[in-house]
């Protein structure tokens, strides 16, 4: 199993309902997120074209976050989902400096955090916040390894990027343009 998301950038309006959902969802502090928003426009004049992408942790297949952590508290689970366990951690933050991704940040009480693809739904059957409160339906989730699962089925069909390919993290993040 490789748990992985899909985010349709033709599809995406760029409301941040998938940022708020999952502060919520998370109980994340004021002030603080797990994942944002990037509008980038691409082109030159005349020939424009505005890009809203939703962007978290890339959940990586080689992630240098997990290699790092001097305490372990950094850890990949079973289905590829990168987690941080908060009583392991130090607060040394080489996890949040190792990320190209820009997507960790030192919580208030003192433990490294991030997405966690809401590892306490998923483990349950259940989505992410983000992909469920999508007003435009443009984030996927699943199971790469399941042939028959609609993100596997709309990344082996449809054209997409990830973030950064040179890093060589095998992030588990697809942008479908």
């Amino acid at each position: 199993m490789r748990y992985a998301m899909a985010i349709d950038t033709k599809k995406c309006i760029g409301c941040a309902d998938c940022v708020l959902a999952c502060n919520m969802e998370n109980q994340i502090p004021e002030g603080f997120t797990r994942s944002w928003v990037v509008e980038m426009a691409k082109g030159e004049y005349p020939d424009t074209m505005l890009e809203f992408r939703s962007e978290r942790c890339n959940h990586c297949e080689n992630a240098p976050c997990v290699r790092c952590c001097p305490t372990g508290a950094s850890f990949t689970t079973e289905g590829g989902i990168v987690l941080v366990d908060e009583s392991k951690c130090i607060g040394c933050a080489a996890c949040v400096e190792s990320c190209p991704y820009d997507a960790r940040f030192m919580h208030p009480d003192g433990y490294a955090d991030k997405c966690t693809f809401c590892y306490h739904l998923v483990s349950e059957g259940q989505n992410p916040a983000c992909v469920d409160v999508c007003p435009t339906k443009c984030i996927y989730f699943g199971d790469l390894d399941d042939a028959d699962s609609e993100i596997s089925k709309i990344v082996e069909t449809r054209k997409s990027k990830v973030l950064l390919p040179e890093a060589g993290t095998n992030p588990h993040i697809f942008y479908l343009t």
